[in-house]
């Protein structure tokens, strides 16, 4: 007589099991995301911002090289998007000022992240006394007006006599924005954890003190989908607050070009040369549109409920 044991799966089993699920769904993913035209469209016009700001060294013109005899051209075939007060050529300096704008949103993004996503993590598993703790700061630094507080900081900040705090640099301004822009990732991280300490399996596990490393960390669907669309959502917020600062002085410094201080030179001279505000405006207005579809278009992907009722399904 045979008995059939059944056998339990092993850690490499397992591990292929999560592999196999992680594929399956960013396949289902990318499908869902496909239908959304906005997100599609929005893709395509930032990657070619993108790549047009990684290539500005291709321009034949220097970005801050005055030429006084071609001061306020305007747009032309030779400079696009025409010269400023200086005779620089507008596209190119529209071009190296993305890299600014672009570079401090991915910054704030990485600092707001690492800040946001451990201090819900830990509130939201461990609970209790520390839960309070942690989420009476959060609340703390969400009461604050948040763009005078940026104002004061970066103030501070450009007055500090080191070197990685030096004239504002995009390292300074992608601080002060990142510390006042995680609290958002703080409560989405507890909340999912709370949740997660609720479901059954977990508690079965903790029952049965089993170590079984994949019960005890949030499943990637659950996890990751809030966390990559409110980083879509924190990159357009923080390329509007970088051009605010900048636009009022408080941000990257001239001649450094950022679209926030090329908006600000431009105000002088908006009803006479209007070319100097439209064009820096515009890729502001680009880059922010995309990015809002983009993360339009995320959520909808990771939510299939929202696309087949779209669809009629």
């Amino acid at each position: 007589m045979s008995f059939n044991i059944a056998k339990f799966p092993t850690d490499e089993t397992k591990r292929s099991a999560i592999t196999a699920e992680t594929s399956s769904l960013a396949a289902a993913v990318w499908k869902r995301f496909r239908k959304h035209p906005g997100a599609i469209g929005g893709s395509i016009v930032l990657i070619l911002l993108t790549l047009m700001v990684i290539f500005a060294f291709l321009s034949p013109y220097d970005p801050e090289l005055s030429t006084m005899s071609e001061r306020y051209q305007p747009p032309s075939l030779q400079h696009p998007m025409g010269t400023d007060a200086l005779g620089r050529d507008l596209f190119t300096r529209v071009l190296y000022g993305g890299r600014i704008s672009l570079t401090v949103g991915l910054l704030v993004v990485v600092i707001s992240i690492s800040l946001g996503v451990p201090i819900g993590a830990i509130s939201g598993y461990y609970g209790g006394r520390l839960d309070g703790i942690l989420m009476r700061i959060t609340d703390t630094f969400l009461s604050l007006p948040s763009f005078l507080v940026l104002i004061l900081l970066s103030a501070i900040l450009r007055e500090v006599e080191l070197p990685i705090f030096e004239k504002n640099n995009v390292l300074t301004i992608a601080f002060v924005i990142g510390i006042l822009a995680w609290m958002t990732f703080a409560r989405i991280v507890r909340a999912t954890f709370l949740t997660l300490r609720e479901l059954d399996f977990v508690t079965a596990t903790r029952a049965w003190a089993a170590q079984i490393p994949h019960h005890r960390r949030p499943h990637p669907a659950k996890f990751d989908r809030s966390i990559i669309v409110e980083a879509t959502l924190e990159l357009g917020y923080a390329i509007i607050e970088e051009s605010g600062l900048s636009f009022l002085g408080f941000g990257i410094q001239p001649p450094t070009p950022s679209w926030g201080n090329l908006l600000s030179n431009a105000q002088e001279h908006l009803t006479k040369y209007p070319w100097l505000a439209i064009f820096p405006g515009l890729m502001i207005f680009l880059t922010i549109i995309s990015v809002n579809y983009i993360g339009d278009g995320l959520r909808d992907a990771f939510d299939p409920y929202k696309v087949l009722e779209k669809v009629g399904e």
